[in-house]
């Protein structure tokens, strides 16, 4: 049995074979329709969320499974003082497979270790997001054709981003990946990525402030919202909210096949006036992120899709 805590957990050929089959799940969605009859997913979503536990939930939803599960830690015991190991314990008595989220880093770890199901990352406060980033592999490579030889701008809350981060640690697999930082001092990237990772592993990086003068050079253009669920000072939080906003005359900066990604949801750093640029890709990225959920769930519930519906060796 396995799960999924972060994007390192599969190697590269495992991550090509997951996005070879969430690519022919997206062309061929009625071959799956019925691969997870009977199968149940818990979504375990003790922080608020549209995109991935809807996604998930629409994930298993074609795949022919059904969901159960809560929305937020209030609608759980986790309100009455539950553990999170006392609940994986109960949600694998109900379900065959678990999407967590959780405010507390390690949280879906911790849950891995007592769970009797596959337990799957959702988000970890500020550290991992690996289902975002299978995501956002899906839809780099599906858009641009490779994963490697490119120039990759990541903008805005570079500290408290686990969806940078997580990205990050994936990208450095592939040849010829750089990377532009962007950020204000305070929101810098944080130093065991810095060092531990870009550094050790000899990626280039290079860290800038303005975001105009990064433009002329991506290949990807990764706009992040600055959270103000991360931060501890309301006035910090309104001093930086706002401190880059992507508009259509910087866009004319750029090259005329980048892309813009964005994990969601915006707030004013992505003018809506960009929405109709071609190259605005994160609402189209939003819809990557059910294939890939769909190639996920199949392969860490080990459903072999070559096989017909009755002989498949389904695992309780």
């Amino acid at each position: 049995m396995r799960h999924l805590m972060s994007p390192l957990d599969f190697s590269v050929d495992e991550l090509d074979r997951l996005l070879d089959l969430a690519d022919d799940i997206e062309k061929n969605p009625a071959r799956y329709a019925h691969t997870c009859d009977g199968k149940k997913l818990a979504t375990c979503f003790y922080e608020p969320s549209t995109r991935t536990r809807l996604s998930f939930e629409a994930a298993m939803l074609n795949l022919g499974g059904s969901v159960l599960g809560f929305s937020s830690a209030d609608s759980s015991s986790a309100a009455k003082g539950e553990s999170v190991s006392d609940t994986i314990r109960v949600i694998s008595c109900y379900a065959d497979i678990c999407a967590m989220r959780h405010p507390k880093e390690g949280a879906p770890l911790v849950a891995s270790q007592k769970s009797l199901i596959p337990v799957i990352n959702a988000g970890d406060g500020g550290h991992q997001h690996p289902t975002q980033t299978l995501t956002d592999l899906l839809t780099i490579r599906s858009l641009k054709g490779t994963l490697g030889s490119l120039t990759i701008g990541l903008c805005g809350d570079l500290k408290f981003g686990r969806t940078v981060h997580s990205l990050i640690n994936a990208l450095i697999r592939y040849p010829d990946i750089r990377f532009v930082l962007i950020s204000p001092e305070e929101l810098r990237i944080p130093s065991y990525i810095r060092e531990d990772v870009l550094a050790a592993n000899n990626v280039p990086f290079t860290e800038v402030e303005r975001l105009d003068e990064a433009m002329p050079q991506l290949d990807i253009l990764y706009m992040t919202r600055v959270q103000k669920e991360r931060f501890f000072n309301e006035e910090d939080y309104v001093r930086l909210k706002n401190y880059y906003i992507l508009t259509k005359s910087m866009m004319e900066l750029a090259k005329e096949d980048m892309l813009v990604l964005h994990p969601l949801p915006r707030v004013n750093e992505i003018s809506v006036e960009v929405d109709d640029d071609p190259r605005a890709a994160y609402f189209r990225q939003a819809q990557y992120g059910v294939y890939v959920r769909m190639a996920l769930i199949l392969t860490l519930l080990e459903i072999d899709v070559s096989k017909p519906q009755t002989e498949r060796n389904l695992p309780c």
